[in-house]
C-alpha cells in the first residue's frame, strides 16, 4: 500500500466503490427472487387457466353429447308417432273399404253430432 491508498478520499472512495458493489449485489438478489416469485406465480396461473379450459371443453362436450342424445330420442319418438298415425289412417281407410255404407252412417251421425255440440 503506497501513501495515495491511504488518503482519506481514497478510503473513502473505496468504502464507496465496495457499498456500491454490495448495493449492486443485493438489488441482483431482490430482483432474481422477485423474478423467480413472478415465474412462480405466473406457472400457476397458467395451471389454473389450463384446468379451468379443460373443465370448461368437458363440460361442452359433455352438453353437446346429451343434446345429440336429446335430438335423437325426440327423432325417434316423432317417427314413432308419425309410423302410428300412419297405421290409423291405414286401418280407417280399411274400413271405409270393407264396410262404405256403415262408414258413411257413422260419418254424418259424427257430423251431426258436431254440428250440436258447436251450435250451443
Amino acid at each position: 500500500m503506497n501513501k495515495q491508498d491511504s488518503t482519506p478520499e481514497t478510503l473513502a472512495s473505496n468504502r464507496i466503490d465496495e457499498s456500491a458493489e454490495r448495493i449492486k449485489q443485493a438489488t441482483s438478489s431482490a430482483v432474481a427472487s422477485t423474478k423467480d416469485a413472478v415465474e412462480r406465480a405466473a406457472d400457476h396461473v397458467e395451471e389454473g387457466l389450463h384446468h379451468a379450459t379443460d373443465k370448461a371443453a368437458y363440460a361442452a362436450n359433455r352438453a353437446t353429447e346429451k343434446a345429440a342424445d336429446i335430438s335423437e330420442r325426440g327423432r325417434e319418438v316423432y317417427d314413432e308417432t308419425m309410423d302410428r298415425a300412419d297405421a290409423w289412417l291405414e286401418q280407417a281407410r280399411d274400413y271405409v273399404r270393407e264396410k262404405p255404407v256403415q262408414s258413411v252412417a257413422i260419418a254424418l251421425g259424427a257430423g251431426w253430432l258436431l254440428g250440436r255440440i258447436l251450435r250451443r
